[in-house]
């Protein structure tokens, strides 16, 4: 090392390292936010039984206000990365809807005291008006829901609408139901790829294959499930008979009543064991493989929970004659929301809101009289 002195006679200091930067660790750009439900069965049992008994009182009236507390209650108790989600609907637009939709309901009940044509004339217009009503239903369903301010919307068109919900169910039909499971993959594509967050549109990539896997594995199911139930149950009456030995008439009477009360709550399970395993499976391959501008999502519904809570929900509501519905309604919106998570690579202020278009309630409330909701 040169240690010649400098101009003023002092040798130059030797060379030392540059002081080192602090390590900081690199940020993990990805962020896991699980969903939650933080309502409560008490809490919403006084919402419902407050909106049972003013429906009751007002014949009916009443009830499109206790929908939107009703599913108030259920949007802002679930909750996601500490914001939850609000609905907006409208109660006078919901009863206009309800009204329009009992006009229908009316016709639709109206079919078997008419004459054959125009009973099939009354089929055919509800056959071509339903396709745009159940589309209706969507888009007023996402306009009118909200998280962080931002509301949801619905892109599907009435071509869309028509070709899902008339189109397909023919063709469905004309296939002695082997197109079952492709009409519903379309029906879910159709949700999903429809589906925007503000600006940002859902994406979806799940294959029709799940789906025929997943109804062939319902069929196999239930006739197995059936078949082990009328084994058992022809056992145990061969054996009760042979038992018992002659018995007076209305013991008899008395035993054939609990056989059926046996057979039907036994064949309860068969059905809900099934629909279970098609629930399950549909709802994990569909958000599983769902994505938006910044997110995934990770359902894990097991078909045995799913089962038990929906079996023991079915019993405890029959037992109660139908007090336990609001407690069996948190219970199941409590174990969806635990079973889904989101991943992202940003926070939700990423996302930014977009002017959305007044939609009617005519086609919600229509949908839901004709027993015809779709879940997203």
């Amino acid at each position: 090392m040169d240690e010649t002195p400098g101009a003023d006679g002092v040798p130059p200091a030797p060379d030392s390292p540059a002081p080192e930067s602090p390590v900081l660790p690199a940020p993990d750009p990805f962020t896991v936010e699980p969903v939650s439900f933080t309502g409560t069965g008490g809490e919403y049992f006084k919402i419902w039984i407050v909106n049972l008994a003013l429906t009751i009182v007002t014949l009916g009236v009443y009830s499109a206000w206790a929908k939107v507390r009703r599913l108030q209650y259920f949007y802002r108790h679930t909750r996601l990365a500490g914001a939850g989600f609000d609905y907006h609907g409208d109660p006078i637009a919901i009863l206009k809807g309800r009204i329009a939709g009992l006009v229908l309901f009316g016709l639709y009940s109206a079919i078997g005291y008419v004459n054959i044509w125009l009973a099939i004339g009354i089929i055919v217009g509800l056959a071509l008006v339903m396709p745009w009503l159940l589309g209706r239903s969507l888009r007023f369903r996402f306009h009118n829901t909200s998280y962080r301010g931002i509301r949801f919307k619905f892109h599907g068109t009435t071509r869309q609408a028509y070709w899902i919900f008339l189109a397909f169910p023919i063709f469905t039909g004309l296939s002695l139901f082997m197109l079952g499971p492709l009409w519903h993959h379309r029906l879910k594509r159709y949700q999903f790829s429809n589906a925007a967050y503000g600006q940002s549109r859902f994406s979806f990539n799940a294959e029709v294959g799940e789906f025929y896997i997943t109804y062939l594995l319902a069929v196999f199911t239930f006739f197995c499930l059936l078949a082990l139930l009328i084994v058992g149950l022809f056992g145990t009456g061969v054996l009760v008979a042979l038992a018992g030995g002659p018995i007076e008439e209305n013991r008899v009477s008395l035993g054939m009543i609990l056989f059926m009360i046996a057979a039907g709550t036994l064949y309860a399970a068969v059905i809900l064991a099934v629909q279970s395993i098609t629930t399950s499976r549909i709802h994990n391959t569909c958000w599983n493989l769902v994505r938006t501008d910044h997110h995934r999502f990770e359902s894990e519904v097991s078909a045995l929970r799913l089962f038990g809570i929906q079996y023991t929900n079915l019993l405890a509501t029959v037992a109660t004659l139908g007090l336990f519905r609001p407690f069996a309604q948190v219970r199941l919106a409590r174990y969806y929301t635990s079973t889904l998570t989101v991943f992202g690579n940003s926070s939700f202020e990423g996302y930014s809101a977009v002017e959305g278009d007044d939609v009617s309630a005519i086609g919600e409330e229509t949908t839901d009289l004709f027993d015809f909701d779709i879940a997203f």
